[in-house]
């Protein structure tokens, strides 16, 4: 055990050596961390994981759109240029902040399992989980739907005029960019021996290489589709019944009747106030409350008084990840399927309970959910407009690419986000026909004193809700700005217990990002902690905070293809 410490301790102080950068200093420690500066405008903004949707979105707002067209047309396109982490045949969720009536909408444009499939049938076929790709954890894509929600409530430009843009670069093809292309090959070995993917999505069983040219007519096919005929044409009309014989053909069940009687749900938000600042988020099946969670548990604590990179900041949130997820997993699932706390969950007398439970001198192997039932890979966006409006949107396939399940000319992937269930009787998330799975993708907000303050968004699985607390705690803690709250290194703990069954019993494993001291990773070897280097970079951090004097200011994720501009 030592000599495997005595390596980790060596290769951290290898990887410690490489991080210094430039710009937004950290408050408390002196240290800086922003790559680059944050962007300025007056009159719109947008911030997104590739660069040719942030210049469509603006595109959009330049010709008259608002922020919920650009977050739509950006979307789409993003769908197109960014496969390995979105697209319509996955889920949608967004808040938008609407100018005119100064108040937040949640939308929950997530599917549902198949009716037909139960949890009987996995048991009587021998699964003791459901698989990560094929025919069996695919649900209903929720995005089209939550398009057209967005769109009919909130949007001003056609939806031909949205879609255009996707359609002419899916049929003219454009570059590939350097990390989707790595992600591209990552998933074409796993992904190629299902039906559709290899014809549809890759160049004679390769992926596109970084800078080479790609084109996806059969996805411009469908979208004009959707641009003349609207939402209906996916769920009920011949897009529905391709994907359904599609789907019968191939072993699965999802089926006509399972698109056509789909909808998604406007929510409302939920908030808990840090430090004076209100964070939203929207309730389950989503993860979102874990981030109002650790908050309310972080703000028992006087961490502006700690050092962002120091052993007791660390120790203190790791801790309060650790206890978080356990109600994670053991709440969080399909609200119309549970009585969901949600109200106690979240709440400041909950958290100085659970607080309780904290060691600030040794990392805790366990932790117990809250007894409360007597009480009761992904892409993300943010635009903003000249009235004011602000869209925090983010989609996801699940799992990169999704299930490998490509309908056939139709130029999309079939989520697998039904693996997200659990096999375990009673268990909150346990898999039922119609039912939504626990969903790992949240779009955040944040308000203060009534007013839009920021909308923003942190990819990557169970890293989002760790990634949300970690982005505020920076900016009100630490006096980060919006992009150097993004660049800090970051802080992933894994192993915890999981909606999906599994239960954390060794404390699971903490993973930092390079830029921690090597006197910091040992004071937290000492207190228990199993540490290790990041095999990340953990998540794909979107920002746009709106200043007092009506300043946007833009911040973008340098550990992908980000691109934040404005005008």
């Amino acid at each position: 055990m030592k000599n495997s410490q005595n390596i980790m301790i060596m290769g951290w102080l290898l990887c410690c050596l490489l991080v210094e950068s430039t710009q937004g200093a950290d408050r408390v420690t002196g240290k800086t961390f922003a790559l680059r500066s944050p962007v300025l405008a007056t009159q719109a903004m947008a911030a997104t994981s590739q660069p040719l949707a942030t210049q469509v979105a603006l595109d959009v707002m330049r010709k008259g759109g608002n922020a919920v067209d650009a977050a739509i047309a950006a979307n789409a396109l993003l769908g197109l240029v960014e496969p390995t982490g979105n697209g319509i045949g996955g889920d949608l969720f967004a808040i938008v902040w609407d100018a005119k009536t100064k108040k937040l909408y949640g939308l929950n444009a997530s599917g549902r399992s198949p009716k037909a499939l139960s949890r009987q049938w996995f048991i009587d076929n021998n699964y003791e989980a459901i698989p990560s790709h094929g025919p069996l954890p695919v649900s209903v894509p929720g995005t089209v739907d939550g398009w057209f929600m967005l769109h009919e409530r909130f949007g001003k430009m056609p939806m031909s005029d949205l879609l255009a843009p996707t359609i002419a670069y899916a049929e003219v093809g454009f570059p590939v960019s350097q990390l989707i292309s790595y992600y591209w090959q990552r998933a074409v070995p796993i992904l190629a021996k299902w039906p559709g993917f290899t014809d549809q999505f890759t160049l004679e069983g390769r992926a596109p290489a970084h800078g080479e040219i790609w084109k996806n007519p059969n996805l411009a096919m469908t979208l004009r589709t959707l641009a003349k005929e609207g939402r209906d044409a996916f769920y009920k009309g011949d897009i529905a019944l391709v994907i359904a014989n599609f789907m019968a053909e191939n072993g699965g069940f999802l089926s006509y009747q399972d698109l056509a009687t789909h909808q998604g749900n406007w929510i409302e938000p939920v908030s808990a106030n840090y430090r004076g600042y209100d964070v939203w988020e929207l309730p389950p099946n989503g993860q979102g409350i874990a981030a109002l969670q650790i908050l309310n548990i972080m703000e028992q604590f006087d961490v502006a008084k700690m050092s962002h990179d120091s052993a007791e900041y660390v120790h203190l949130f790791t801790e309060a990840k650790k206890i978080v997820f356990e109600d994670r997993a053991k709440y969080y699932a399909d609200p119309e399927f549970n009585n969901i706390p949600v109200s106690t969950l979240i709440s400041k007398h909950y958290a100085k309970k659970r607080a309780t439970l904290l060691s600030l001198t040794k990392a805790s192997n366990t932790y117990p959910a809250g007894n409360l039932l007597e009480e009761g890979d992904t892409i993300y966006l943010t635009t903003a407009d000249a009235e004011g409006n602000m869209v925090s949107l983010i989609q996801s396939n699940y799992r990169g690419m999704g299930s490998g399940m490509a309908p056939t000319g139709l130029g999309f992937v079939l989520q697998d986000r039904g693996e997200m269930f659990s096999l375990k009787k009673d268990h909150f998330n346990v898999f039922e026909g119609g039912k939504r799975p626990f969903h790992t993708i949240i779009p955040a907000f944040i308000t203060k004193d009534g007013k839009p303050w920021m909308s923003f968004g942190l990819m990557g699985g169970a890293m989002q809700p760790q990634g949300h607390a970690q982005i505020v705690i920076n900016m009100v803690d630490f006096g980060m700005d919006i992009q150097a709250a993004g660049d800090a290194p970051r802080i992933h703990h894994s192993g915890s217990s999981e909606p999906t069954g599994e239960r954390m019993s060794n404390g699971g494993i903490l993973n930092l990002e390079t830029g921690y001291p090597y006197q910091t990773i040992r004071d937290l070897m000492r207190l228990g902690h199993r540490v290790q280097y990041a095999n990340g970079p953990y998540g794909g951090y979107q920002a746009i905070h709106r200043a007092q004097n009506g300043v946007y200011w833009g911040a973008t994720e340098t550990r992908k293809d980000g691109h934040a501009a404005g005008f």
